[in-house]
């Protein structure tokens, strides 16, 4: 690649590493851009890449946060502020004699830097050479820097970084709705599979079963309850009645029973029926409550989308997109032929008719239209399906108003079609649901306030408490102050009438004995002694 500039240029590379920002210095870039094939050569060898790129400056992170920072604006294109300094720095100004060019990896970067700084950016064949000998080599063309250090860098970065987008798409769980809806798709194939098997097993004993019982869970309960058909009576026809939901079709199954042409069958393969019969329930079983639980993700992450066309088939959509921004990137032509790309190139490829519905087709609304109105019911339904997942992506808040909206003009247009009563506006209906979606909001935020002030009431009500049993505590210490002060002062008066020294115990117990108190007793006993020394 040969640059053919009138003005001699001086190129500084820019290079982000997990342990900082780098520039280097490109001497004589001109004959480095014509000698590209020699660049791509050199840049295995240190020595001889050590002769054209040079370490001009180095501005190491301060942490592991501001990293972190500073790595989120790079992927996104954003200037950051510490990058804003370091090349404000250290990248000199343009001359008349000599125009400096900064060399960078990626495009968005480079026009961020382009438009704030006003620097020119340059992004080549030679420029990407280069950063790749600086990323073999960087370790040893930064001093005190190591290949383990850089190492321990990287891979701390590269968790922190995956540990935030990660946390980021949780918020949306539409990865739990994709995993959700492929296990729901496995578990319809391996339920009808399962199914069949039991009911070819069974045959061989019971044969007429299978027309009475169509359904494959219901069969499987029927198996597992009747068993051996022989042990059919009177007394079980109670309980499959309960099972079978209607007594004519129970008094069939024991008719059939009593005149089954089916061959006899031994107890372990009776056995091993009723094992395989309960595994098959237990999927059925497991596939009703996965049922209800992408329903519940679906209301939370796509309310409006699952209002509009159900689901499973938002589900299927999301899961095909890839998550639900991308669905909401999508145009609505893209949205109306998802699942159908196959048949879409065949027919570019062979100038046939391209495909008017992909996965869109499992709607009730497709269905339900004419087959000269199926093209443009489903052309008008991935219209919503696109404006319904536009509004799921970014609202702030979660509601099915405009879901429930969209639908109604569905419903409208398949009038339109069949009748030709003119529907209502877009903008007429827009309006009235944004109205909608603003009252429901209101309620909200009362809500939300309300609650928080019963939390911060009840909080404080907690503290409250703590402080009475504080200042009952010091209440009680108090008094307990206060009475052993009186007993010293009492003992002291009694010390300097000449009285016997009593128990302290004795005076504040006031122990009671034949009703009266041990101290009153000792005083009396004092007072005969006194009497009998005196005669």
């Amino acid at each position: 690649m040969y640059c053919c500039l009138p003005q001699p240029q001086l190129l500084h590379v820019l290079y982000e590493h997990a342990c900082g920002y780098a520039l280097f210095r490109v001497r004589e870039f001109e004959e480095v851009g014509m000698l590209q094939p020699e660049v791509e050569e050199s840049v295995l060898d240190l020595a001889r890449f050590n002769t054209v790129v040079k370490l001009a400056a180095f501005a190491p992170f301060k942490s592991g946060a501001n990293a972190l920072d500073n790595m989120n604006s790079i992927s996104e294109g954003v200037l950051h502020e510490d990058l804003r300094l370091f090349l404000e720095t250290n990248v000199p100004k343009s001359s008349k004699k000599l125009k400096s060019v900064v060399g960078v990896g990626d495009n968005r970067i480079g026009g961020a830097i382009s438009e704030e700084l006003g620097l020119k950016m340059m992004q080549s064949e030679v420029v990407q050479e280069i950063i790749r000998g600086i990323r073999l080599h960087f370790h040893k063309m930064v001093k005190g820097l190591t290949q383990q250090s850089s190492a321990k860098a990287q891979l701390g970065l590269g968790h922190s970084y995956s540990r935030a987008k990660v946390k980021f798409n949780v918020n949306r769980v539409d990865n739990m709705i994709i995993q959700s809806i492929s296990l729901l798709d496995q578990l319809d194939k391996d339920v009808n599979t399962f199914s069949m098997r039991i009911r070819e097993w069974y045959s061989y004993h019971f044969p007429e079963l299978v027309k009475i019982i169509p359904d494959n869970y219901m069969y499987a309960c029927v198996a597992r309850y009747i068993k051996d058909r022989m042990t059919l009576d009177e007394d079980k026809l109670e309980g499959l009645e309960e099972i079978v939901l209607d007594a004519a079709k129970a008094k069939a199954i024991l008719d059939a029973a009593r005149s089954s042409m089916g061959m006899d069958i031994s107890p372990i393969d009776l056995i091993n029926i009723d094992r395989f019969a309960s595994r098959v329930i237990a999927l059925a079983e497991y596939r009703k409550s996965l049922h209800e639980y992408l329903k519940g993700k679906m209301s939370q992450v796509a309310p409006n989308l699952c209002a509009l066309i159900g689901e499973q088939v938002g589900a299927r959509l999301i899961s095909h997109a890839g998550s639900l921004t991308n669905l909401a990137k999508y145009p609505a032509s893209t949205v109306q032929i998802l699942g159908a790309e196959k048949a879409l190139f065949r027919a570019l490829k062979t100038k046939g008719n391209t495909p008017k519905y992909g996965l869109i087709f499992h709607s009730s609304f497709i269905g339900r239209a004419g087959a000269k109105n199926k093209g443009r019911i489903s052309r008008y339904l991935a219209n919503k399906c696109s404006i319904a997942s536009r509004i799921d992506c970014f609202a702030d808040f979660p509601t099915s108003v405009f879901g429930e909206r969209l639908k109604e003009q569905v419903e409208d247009r398949l009038k339109f079609y069949e009748t030709g009563e003119a529907p209502k506006k877009n903008a007429e209906v827009m309006k009235s649901a944004v109205e909608e979606a603003a009252v429901i909001q209101v309620k909200l935020a009362k809500k939300e306030k309300k609650r928080k002030k019963k939390e911060k009431k009840r909080q404080m009500n907690g503290d409250a408490d703590d402080t009475k049993t504080d200042g009952d505590t010091t209440l009680d210490t108090t008094l307990n102050t206060t009475s052993e002060v009186k007993k010293k002062k009492k003992d002291k008066k009694r010390k300097s009438n000449g009285d016997v020294t009593l128990d302290t115990t004795a005076d504040v117990t006031m122990e009671e004995d034949d009703g009266e108190p041990t101290a009153k007793k000792m005083k009396k006993k004092k007072k005969k002694k006194d009497k009998g020394e005196d005669e």
